[in-house]
Formats: C-alpha cells, sequence, structure tokens
C-alpha cells in the first residue's frame, strides 16, 4: 500500500504577526551551539592538548579509533554542555558539532566514542601495571595537579602582586550506594566532601574525599603543593589564604606564619569570644532600638585570643559585634593581617 509522503513543514498558530513553523528537514543537527566558543578558547590557550598530554593509552597504536586527545576532548567538552554521565554519549556519538571541535575530519560520518571506550578515561590506576595495561589507560595524577595551576600561571603575562586563595569543603551527594559513601550531618544526606581551592575565577585543587573526614583533611599538602609551584614562577608575589572556621586549624595557622603567607580565616564564635565583646553587643542593640528602629547596627573590636588547648599561640582575632534588629549576630575571623596595615573593619 502506497503511504503518503510527510510534509517537510508543519505551520502553527501565528505568534504576532510571526509564523510558527515546525521543520522536519535538519538531518543532523547540534542544540549545543556554545561549542564553538568553547573551542575557540581550546584553540587560542591549547588547554585541552595540555591536559590530553597527562594521559597514556596502552593500546597498540594501530588498534586505535581515538586518540587520547579526542577521548578527553569529547569527554570534557560534554560535561561542560550539562552531560556529566557516560551513558549521554551513546547519543552523543551522532552529534556533528561535538565530532568537529573533538577533532574528527569527517564529523557527519566519523562516530564519536561510546560509553564503554569512554570509560578507559574514568577508572584507571596511575601507573604501569599489568592491570593498568589491560584497562588500556593510565593517568599521571602529579601532571593533572601542575596543570590546573600552571594554567593559572600562564594565563597572566606578568607576575600578580597578589593571589588569594580560597579554600572551600562542601558536599556533593550520593545518590546510590557508592564506595565510600557517608551520612554528613551537618549536610543531611549522603556525601562526598571534596576540598577545592580557587584563585580567583580559577580553579587550582579538586580533591574528591569521603565526608567522614574533618573538612581540612588533606588542605595543608595541597596548599603546600600550591604555593611552592606559585613561588617557583612568582617568587615576589604575595600569598593569602581566606577559608571559614572548617579550615582554622593550628597545623595550617603555623605553617602559614612559618612560611609567609597571611591568612584570613573564619572562627567559631564561642562563649569565652562573645564574653570578650559584650559591652559592643550591648552598645549595638541600645543603638538600634533607641535611634535607628530596630535597624541592623555593627561595632568592630580587636582582640588577641588562644584557644585552650588547641592553638600553640595567641594570634589576632577580629570580632564584629552586630545587632541584626531581633538577635544577636556576632562573627570572628583570625588572621596574621598588621593592625597598622588591615584596620580592624577592614
Amino acid at each position: 500500500m502506497k503511504t503518503d509522503c510527510s510534509v517537510k513543514q508543519e505551520e502553527f498558530d501565528s505568534v504576532g504577526r510571526r509564523k510558527l513553523v515546525a521543520a522536519f528537514d535538519g538531518e543532523h543537527i547540534s542544540s549545543d551551539g556554545g561549542l564553538t566558543l568553547l573551542h575557540q578558547v581550546d584553540q587560542r590557550f591549547g588547554l585541552m592538548r595540555k591536559f590530553a598530554a597527562c594521559f597514556k593509552d596502552m593500546t597498540k597504536s594501530e588498534w586505535i579509533e581515538h586518540t587520547v586527545e579526542e577521548l578527553v576532548r569529547q569527554r570534557v567538552f560534554g560535561i561542560t554542555c550539562g552531560y556529566e554521565d557516560l551513558v549521554d554519549h551513546q547519543t552523543l556519538r551522532r552529534d556533528p558539532l561535538l565530532a568537529a571541535v573533538v577533532g574528527k575530519a569527517e564529523p557527519q560520518k566519523q562516530a564519536l566514542a561510546s560509553p564503554s571506550t569512554l570509560n578507559r578515561l574514568e577508572l584507571t590506576p596511575a601507573d604501569a601495571t599489568p592491570e593498568a595495561r589491560y584497562r588500556k589507560g593510565v593517568y599521571d595524577g602529579p601532571a593533572i595537579e601542575n596543570f590546573f595551576v600552571d594554567a593559572f600561571l600562564e594565563a597572566h603575562r606578568a607576575p600578580l602582586k597578589e593571589v588569594v586563595l580560597d579554600l572551600d569543603a562542601t558536599d556533593d551527594p550520593i545518590h546510590g550506594t557508592q564506595e565510600g559513601r557517608f551520612f554528613h550531618g551537618y549536610y543531611g544526606n549522603d556525601c562526598y566532601l571534596p576540598l577545592y581551592i580557587f584563585a580567583g575565577d580559577f580553579l587550582l585543587c579538586a580533591k574528591l574525599r569521603t565526608s567522614d573526614i574533618d573538612a581540612s583533611s588533606g588542605a595543608l599538602e595541597e596548599v603546600q603543593r600550591i604555593v611552592l609551584r606559585i613561588r617557583a614562577r612568582w617568587p615576589k608575589t604575595r600569598i593569602l589564604l581566606r577559608a571559614d572556621s572548617g579550615f582554622t586549624r593550628d597545623e595550617l595557622t603555623v605553617w602559614c606564619e612559618q612560611s609567609g603567607i597571611d591568612f584570613v580565616f573564619g572562627l567559631a564564635r564561642n562563649a569565652r569570644l562573645e564574653a570578650m565583646i559584650e559591652p559592643e553587643l550591648k552598645l549595638v542593640r541600645a543603638v538600634s532600638l533607641e535611634g535607628r528602629e530596630g535597624a541592623p547596627v555593627r561595632a568592630y573590636r580587636e582582640l588577641r585570643y588562644r584557644t585552650r588547648d588547641s592553638w600553640t599561640r595567641e594570634r589576632r582575632v577580629v570580632a564584629k559585634a552586630e545587632w541584626l534588629g531581633d538577635k544577636f549576630n556576632p562573627r570572628f575571623v583570625v588572621t596574621s593581617l598588621r593592625p597598622e596595615e588591615h584596620e580592624v573593619q577592614a
């Protein structure tokens, strides 16, 4: 029986003075137009080429259809477009624009790597043991760590006067029964607790950790590695560390003091600290209630403080006494910055 040919276009109700038409003659298309911009950035700075150099494929060259650099490009560009799971690449294999930025000579004809092929980059040990050879792909852990710091350094034509390193830990929720899962009371779910270190918009460290640890676990080692690499290129650059109270640990602050690194860390409030700024707390509450109809009021005070047993020395603490209109909100930071250079409120 002869079938009717489908129409090339379907016309819907107009939108204002414009026609609304659905067309079915696009053939191979891509919805990720932003890939062209990412490709231009990569062409200028060569990030994917440098990152791919941190991997080695143990497969014989005559058996390879997709090079290591192509695999790295496909995985990274896929993630930047929101495709975090490998299974997404079963469909993305036929995306012509993704194939083009990956480097396929004929993107309309050459399929990209399948999820199982990409998996060679996901589960490989960082050595050349027989097990690694069986899995085909091997990564160089130290080279990957250095890649992120070098990308930051090479993005600047001249050394910066100051580099601020921001440390943070956050939850990475686990939705299954992955290895290393642990329930974190603060976040209220099973999660990992990765460590991040940023310099402005540049990511310098992303370390995956289980959540049954202190937030600062491993931070000292990562900071030492990053600072060493920065100082090797920029020996005169001032370095400042910033973090919340989860990183206010004596081993980190002592190392900063001994290494000429400044720091500003949050300090968890306690009864001793609040007692030290009790006059300021009473003052801001009185000023708020009497003169500004309960509006927030702040006052700042310089303190010298040492914990009873966890700190090895007394340090400068800056306190903020704040009344929010209905409750107190005292805040504290411990810092190595000198008062003559940075006043209390600054």
